[in-house]
């Protein structure tokens, strides 16, 4: 256990009692109308829309801090550029076009272009990206740091904390208790921000004390390194967060405006995220587990009250990613499995059908946090995986002119995931080839994607031309 006082309980315990409070009260309004349930009537304004966006699209926070610990500036460069830019293009380019399709999932427009099957193989892909086993794993263990509670009792509170309100409240009260939690995250990182500089000093400090390659944006790795994790951020295109809050939103103006703000407070938060991690690594020099960096360099510089509402801000920047990942969750099972495969005609049975779904993801999330307590390497095999086979189904999905066949589409999605995966299991043979053994699982399965996307281009072209002849 951590070295905490009453105050720092306390302030973590009202932080929790506020969260389920906004949640419960701002759900209560909801009905069972699949489209007030589902995405809160398709009325979520631009404020709303800027903080559940941000706050939901931080949940490694912990990552976060071993990756800066390790790396430095690389953190920023590789998990906050690329994701930026990808961000903007997605506002840009997509959000007014997957608004004015007023669908509800991914699945849904997947299905609408491409037909049943590729509806549900992409709805078995996101179910798999947006699993909320590994965000339950991070809450839990803070959990279990600040409470002495043992792994089952902490998965069950993490559970009740983020999917209570979830059950009745839908998206409503998704993106309200998101309210509350946006304002604690940035808060909590801004004070140990400002309690490190005022403690330590600022660049100067930081220049004289951290290796030389903490702060070079490359810290010293290679192009290759760097380029995958560009590439991994095309994820951002066929991320089930983005579309399904653009579903949500008021207008298509709010979608792409909302999201091009959104991307100001990324950068800001990264800002923060990085600082604090750069401190730490300075301060605490020699720690043998950089994940803990965060809650070890705030027992070293923060007093009690400041420290438990730092700690309440790491519990917001990840439960505001679970509990937006449970209600994706719930939403795949219920309305890309269950309405979909029980051929059900009335949506208002949705909302029963995601509450099952919130069942069942919350059951297999305790599952899985339990027997497999590792989050990155869950995250790099599940992403090299999965996105290979959905970025192109999703942009060509709305842009109609790089359609092609759906059985040649299928095929494009099983044969890039499975390229990946084969590439990872056997990349280690190739460990004395310099060039193959840095080839990453996902650039093989993108590789994949690319040449058979691109040979169904050819073949919708060819068939045009034939027809027109």
């Amino acid at each position: 256990m951590v070295s905490f006082k009453t105050v720092d309980y306390l302030v973590i315990i009202v932080f929790f009692i506020a969260v389920l409070s906004f949640g419960f009260y701002f759900g209560r309004r909801t009905t069972k109308d699949a489209t007030d349930y589902l995405l809160s009537g398709r009325k979520v304004g631009l404020f709303l829309f800027v903080l559940t966006t941000v706050s939901s699209w931080y949940g490694g926070i912990l990552g976060v801090g071993e990756f800066t610990y390790r790396y430095g500036l690389l953190s920023w460069f590789t998990q906050g550029i690329p994701y930026y830019i990808f961000a903007l293009l997605f506002a840009v380019f997509l959000s007014k076009k997957v608004r004015s399709a007023s669908l509800y999932t991914i699945p849904d427009k997947l299905t609408l272009i491409y037909g049943k099957n590729v509806g549900l193989l992409s709805a078995f892909f996101v179910f798999i990206l947006v699993s909320p086993a590994p965000y339950l794993l991070m809450t839990a263990n803070i959990i279990s740091l600040i409470f002495g509670t043992g792994a089952i009792v902490s998965l069950i509170l993490g559970l009740v904390l983020s999917i209570s309100y979830l059950i009745n409240g839908g998206f409503k009260a998704n993106i309200y208790s998101d309210v509350i939690q946006f304002f604690v995250m940035f808060g909590g990182f801004i004070i140990a921000l400002l309690f490190a500089y005022h403690s330590y000093g600022g660049m100067t400090y930081l220049k004289d004390t951290l290796p030389p390659n903490h702060l070079k944006f490359t810290g010293g790795a290679s192009p290759a390194f760097i380029i995958v994790w560009y590439l991994i951020a095309l994820w951002t295109f066929a991320d089930p967060g983005f579309h399904q809050r653009a579903y949500a939103a008021k207008t298509g103006n709010t979608a792409m405006y909302g999201i091009i703000i959104s991307v100001f407070f990324f950068a800001l938060f990264d800002f923060l995220t990085t600082s604090t991690g750069l401190y730490a690594r300075a301060i605490l020099p020699n720690l043998a587990q950089p994940t803990l960096s965060y809650p070890l360099l705030a027992e070293k510089i923060l007093p009690p009250g400041w420290k438990g509402f730092f700690y309440a801000a790491m519990f917001a920047t990840i439960m505001s990613t679970l509990n937006s990942f449970y209600f994706l969750s719930g939403t795949t099972i219920g309305r890309d499995f269950i309405f979909k495969l029980k051929k059900v005609k009335d949506e208002n049975k949705l909302k029963y059908f995601t509450v099952y779904g919130l069942i069942i993801s919350g059951i297999l999330s305790v599952v899985l946090a339990y027997y497999i307590p590792s989050v990155i390497q869950i995250w790099y095999i599940v992403g090299s995986i999965c996105i290979p086979g959905m970025i192109l189904p999703v942009i060509s999905s709305y842009y109609l002119k790089i359609k092609i066949n759906q059985k040649i589409l299928f095929a494009e999605m099983i044969s890039a995931s499975a390229a990946s995966l084969a590439w990872y299991f056997i990349r280690n043979e190739f460990l004395t080839n310099k060039i193959l053994s840095e080839i990453e699982p996902m650039l093989a399965g993108l590789f994949v994607a690319i040449l058979i996307h691109s040979a169904g281009m050819v073949n919708e072209k060819f068939f045009s031309y034939a027809k027109v002849k």
